[in-house]
């Protein structure tokens, strides 16, 4: 019975880390609250219409801290490129704080790359594309490294692992993602 209770324990860790897709770097163990007017991106990885995300989504995180600025991303991992598939930058959005009611975070800012809503093609077969969010503390007078200007500008072959070591932003603190199909 106790390796039964054992094996179940580590099946439902193992969900709790599910808050970005497989394979996906850097993984995010904290689940980002995303919602789209009044859909929600609960659980992770649930498929929602390209109309419904047309707007910026609202964030929020139970382990929000006042005191700190976070920095925003999402991203589409599968973009069509040839016989392969690219990622698209579809947000980063600095400045995000606490607002006013509870861990809801809130942003004046457009940028550095304002927000962009899916739009996936039709494809045949239909293929659904995995549009990922991901929130990291931001740290004191950032700016996107000169090295990512370009690529960041473009939004084509954005890749978070790279951008995440130019900028110094360690490690991310909350995550989700959904998937849109065209």
């Amino acid at each position: 019975m106790k390796q039964f209770s054992v094996a179940c324990c580590a099946a439902l860790a193992g969900l709790v880390v599910a808050q970005t897709p497989d394979g996906f770097t850097p993984s995010v163990a904290t689940h980002l609250d995303v919602v789209f007017g009044s859909k929600a991106v609960s659980p992770s990885g649930t498929s929602l219409a390209k109309e419904d995300t047309a707007k910026q989504p609202t964030i929020a995180f139970a382990g929000a801290n006042a005191t700190e600025t976070y920095l925003f991303f999402m991203i589409d991992l599968d973009v069509p490129s040839g016989s392969s598939r690219n990622t698209l930058l579809h947000a980063m959005i600095q400045d995000f704080k606490v607002g006013s009611t509870g861990h809801t975070l809130t942003s004046t800012a457009t940028g550095p790359a304002s927000y962009m809503g899916p739009a996936p093609p039709k494809e045949t077969p239909a293929h659904p594309h995995h549009y990922v969010e991901v929130l990291f503390v931001q740290p004191a007078g950032f700016a996107v490294p000169a090295a990512q200007a370009s690529v960041v500008r473009s939004r084509m072959g954005f890749k978070l692992a790279d951008f995440v070591a130019a900028a110094h932003l360690g490690e991310p603190v909350a995550g989700n993602y959904f998937t849109v199909t065209g």
